[in-house]
C-alpha cells in the first residue's frame, strides 16, 4: 500500500480526473474528454499517453476520417468563378483572343489560362484558330465544373467550411479528387485533412488506483503552483496542494554542442571543398525569373506546378531584372533566341518574371552562378528551399538541397554519374544505388538517383542532368554544364541512421545524437 500511495501522489491532475470520472465500460476519446471534463485541445492525448505508459489504459480502436476544408482559393472561385468558366464567357462575348490577351483581360496568370484552355479544348468547348487565337466552339461548362462549384457552395455553408468525406456521394468524392491535394499544389479549392479517432478503455489495474485516489481525497483539482493571481485573491488558502517527489533526479544538463545535422552539413561542405569545388550562395527570396524563367520553365504551362511556390505579400515584385539576361531569356522563351531551339512560342511576361517568391529549388543558385562561372569550373551550394508539401517521413515543406554544377569541354554523362555515385555512397552512406530516367525542363538528359534506406526502402535522393542550351547560352556559356540537386536532408537520414526527416528538426536533440551514435 505504501507503493500505491507514492504512485497516486505522482499522478498528473489530468490522469486523476480520468481515473475518477470513468469506469471499465466507458469508451474514451479526446473529443469525449474535451466535452465532458473540459480538457483543452491536446491535453486528452497527453493524459492518454501517460496512462497507457502506466498500463492503466489500453487502445481499443482507430477510426480514420477524411475531411475537405475550403481554402481561400476556393472562396475566390465561389466569388469569381472557375478560370474555365470565365474564359468561356469572355470568348462568347468578345470572340477569339490570344491566351496572353485573355490572361490580361481577366487578370489571370498565363499558366492558369494555358491549363484551362488545354482542359476545355479536350472537351471540344474551345479551339485554336489558324492565327493562334483561342475561340469558343460551342457547348456549356463541362459537368465536372458544375458539380465542383456545387461542392464549394456546400462547403461555404458548412460548419468550419469543412465537408466530411463520409457524408459525400460517390460522384462527389470522385469530383473532389480533382479539387484537393495533400501535397504539390497550393492553389486548390479544398485542402485534405486526415484524422484518426483513437478510442481507449481503462484496464482492470485502474480499479485499485481509483479507490486509492478516493481514499486519499485526491480530486485532480489540487494546486500545482503558486501564481500571483492566487496570492492576490487568497484562493491558495482554500485549496489543497499537489505533492512533490523530491527524490526524482533532475534533468541532465547538456553543455552546448553542435547540432548533429549541422555537423553533417559541415562535413558535406568539407568533402566538396576538398574535391576542388567552390561554394556559392544566394537569397531565400527570389524572382520568378531566376527561379523558373532562366531555367527554361514556361510561364504559362501547368508543368510549372511541380515547383509550387510561396509568394511574397509585400513587396510583390522586384524593381528590375539584370540585363542582358532578361532580354536573352525572354528571346529564348519566345522563339529560341540564338540557341537553335524553337522556344515556347509565347509572349514573355515581363511583369510576371519580376514576382517575388521563396525559392523553391536549389537550381536557382546555379542559374545565378552561370554568367559568373569560370570555365572549366566546379561549384556547389547548400540551399534552403520552400515548397508546398504534405509533411511525412520523406517530405518537408522547407528543406535543404545541395546544388552543384560542373562546367567544361570534357564534361559528360559519365562524369555526372560518377558524382552521383559519390554523393550516394561516400556522403549518404548508401549501399544500394540506382539511376532512373527523369524529366526536368532545364536538363537533357535528366536522371534521378535513388538509394535504398534500411527502413524506408527505395526513395529518390535527387535529380540531375546536363543543362540545355536554352539555359546556358543566354548566360554566355557554350560548354557542357553538369547539374544536380540532391536532397541533403534525405542523405542525412542515411548518414545519421534516422527513419524520419522530422527527427532532424525535433526538439529532442539528444535522441538524434543517440541514434547517430548507435548507427
Amino acid at each position: 500500500m505504501a507503493d500505491l500511495k507514492s504512485f497516486i501522489k505522482n499522478l498528473h491532475p489530468l490522469e486523476t480526473k480520468i481515473l475518477l470520472h470513468y469506469g471499465l465500460k466507458d469508451e474514451l476519446t479526446s473529443t469525449k474528454l474535451e466535452t465532458e471534463l473540459g480538457f483543452k485541445a491536446g491535453h486528452a492525448n497527453q493524459a492518454f499517453s501517460w496512462l497507457s505508459g502506466k498500463k492503466l489504459l489500453a487502445e481499443t480502436s482507430r477510426t480514420p476520417h477524411t475531411y475537405f476544408e475550403l481554402t481561400d482559393f476556393g472562396r475566390k472561385i465561389l466569388k469569381d468563378g472557375f478560370a474555365e468558366e470565365r474564359i468561356i464567357n469572355f470568348l462568347k462575348d468578345n470572340g477569339p483572343h490570344t491566351l496572353p490577351d485573355i490572361a490580361a483581360k481577366l487578370a489571370l496568370e498565363n499558366k492558369d489560362v494555358g491549363s484551362a484552355f488545354g482542359s476545355l479544348s479536350k472537351d471540344n468547348v474551345l479551339g485554336m484558330t489558324e492565327d493562334k487565337r483561342a475561340e469558343y466552339k460551342g457547348g456549356e461548362l463541362p459537368a465536372r465544373f458544375v458539380l465542383a462549384k456545387a461542392l464549394i457552395e456546400k462547403a461555404s455553408k458548412a460548419e468550419n467550411s469543412t465537408l466530411d468525406a463520409a457524408n459525400l456521394s460517390k460522384e462527389e468524392i470522385e469530383t473532389m479528387g480533382g479539387l484537393t491535394k495533400k501535397r504539390g499544389i497550393s492553389e486548390t479549392p479544398f485542402k485534405t485533412i486526415e484524422r484518426e479517432t483513437v478510442a481507449y478503455k481503462l484496464t482492470e489495474a485502474f480499479t485499485a488506483v481509483a479507490e486509492a485516489l478516493k481514499s486519499a481525497g485526491i480530486t485532480g483539482n489540487e494546486i500545482g503552483e503558486i501564481t500571483p493571481s492566487l496570492i492576490t485573491s487568497g484562493d491558495w488558502k482554500k485549496g489543497t496542494f499537489r505533492g512533490y517527489n523530491i527524490t526524482i533526479p533532475p534533468a541532465r544538463i547538456i553543455p552546448g554542442r553542435t547540432n548533429p545535422y549541422v555537423q553533417f552539413l559541415e562535413s558535406v561542405k568539407d568533402k566538396l571543398c576538398s574535391l576542388g569545388f567552390q561554394e556559392f550562395d544566394g537569397p531565400l527570396v527570389e524572382t520568378e525569373f531566376w527561379n523558373g524563367d532562366a531555367l527554361f520553365m514556361p510561364q504559362f504551362h501547368a508543368a510549372r506546378d511541380i515547383h509550387d511556390v510561396y509568394r511574397i505579400k509585400t513587396p510583390t515584385h522586384a524593381k528590375s531584372i539584370e540585363e542582358p539576361y532578361l532580354s536573352n531569356v525572354a528571346a529564348v522563351h519566345r522563339d529560341g533566341g540564338n540557341t537553335g531551339s524553337r522556344g515556347w512560342n509565347y509572349s514573355f511576361d515581363n511583369e510576371f518574371t519580376r514576382r517575388l517568391i521563396m525559392r523553391s529549388q536549389g537550381t536557382v543558385l546555379s542559374a545565378h552562378q552561370l554568367h559568373k562561372a569560370e570555365v572549366p569550373g566546379k561549384y556547389f551550394g547548400i540551399a534552403r528551399c520552400f515548397r508546398y508539401d504534405k509533411v511525412d517521413a520523406t517530405h518537408l515543406s522547407d528543406f535543404y538541397q545541395t546544388e552543384g554544377i560542373v562546367l567544361g569541354e570534357e564534361a559528360n554523362l559519365k562524369t555526372l554519374l560518377g558524382f552521383l555515385e559519390m554523393f550516394a555512397v561516400e556522403i549518404a552512406g548508401a549501399t544500394d544505388v540506382k539511376y532512373v530516367p527523369g524529366y526536368f525542363p532545364f536538363t537533357e538528359p535528366s536522371i534521378e538517383v535513388h538509394i535504398k534506406h534500411p527502413k524506408l526502402g527505395w526513395f529518390e535522393l535527387g535529380g540531375s542532368g546536363i543543362f540545355r542550351p536554352e539555359v546556358t547560352k543566354p548566360m554566355g556559356i557554350d560548354v557542357p554544364v553538369l547539374a544536380w540537386g540532391i536532397g541533403i536532408d534525405r542523405m542525412a537520414l542515411m548518414a545519421l541512421g534516422l527513419n524520419d526527416l522530422r527527427e532532424l528538426f525535433c526538439e529532442d536533440i539528444e535522441r538524434v545524437r543517440l541514434r547517430k551514435a548507435k548507427f
